[in-house]
């Protein structure tokens, strides 16, 4: 699923004119509602080199959680790893007309003044390219996945704890506002694409729901 995923992503977004007229609609609507803090957010981390190496740590290594959590739950809590798993399935598949139909360049490409953190201190080595042959989507910003998918670990958490554990149950949702905050600070996202990831998370969760309803009722009447 995340090859497929990876190829479909990489495929999409291919239209940078496209990308940029719609990362400055963005903006203006941040503006008129007053959420253009992408750029202020971005010059408080360059302002403060202490915590730039742990934002871009916490940037590239999400998927160690994803990966770390998606094995938790099926080895700890079986009972509730169909359902998530089907979550996660239900984002991937929901989110990739989204890349299609609405391509968005960064903050870190559109908005003058902002920093590409990232790619200055990738410790992954190396530049990130700009260029679209480099083989992976740069104009996929809305909705910020790396917010969509740690909002999954946190919902997943929460789901496997929330019957036997229900103060611990609410930890897991700080990652993702971990998550949220190094978006913005490393110019990659604006408010709205972590808005968007929200709206992502709560659909996917709605579409699971309607199709186990759906299922049941096969069930009751065959």
């Amino acid at each position: 699923m995340i090859f497929l995923f990876s190829r479909l992503h990489a495929a999409a977004g291919k239209d940078v004119a496209a990308a940029t007229a719609n990362a400055l609609t963005l903006q203006s609507i941040e503006r008129a509602v007053h959420l253009d803090i992408a750029l202020g957010a971005n010059q408080w981390l360059t302002e403060h080199p202490a915590l730039i190496q742990p934002a871009v740590y916490y940037y590239r290594l999400y998927y160690l959680a994803i990966i770390g959590v998606l094995v938790w739950v099926f080895v700890r809590h079986a009972d509730v790893y169909v359902k998530v798993r089907r979550t996660l399935v239900a984002m991937t598949v929901l989110v990739l007309p989204v890349f299609w139909a609405l391509p968005m360049s960064p903050p870190r490409f559109a908005l003058p003044g902002v920093v590409d953190i990232i790619a200055a201190h990738d410790i992954l080595g190396g530049h990130v390219s700009r260029e679209i042959e480099n083989g992976r989507n740069l104009y996929s910003a809305m909705p910020s996945m790396h917010v969509g998918w740690s909002l999954w670990c946190a919902y997943a958490v929460w789901c496997a704890l929330r019957g036997s554990h229900p103060r611990w149950a609410l930890l897991p949702w700080i990652f993702p506002l971990g998550m949220a905050a190094v978006v913005l600070v490393t110019g990659n996202h604006y408010v709205l694409d972590i808005a968007g990831s929200i709206v992502l998370l709560v659909a996917s969760i709605a579409v699971v729901s309607a199709w186990g309803h759906l299922a049941e009722r096969r069930r009751a009447r065959g």
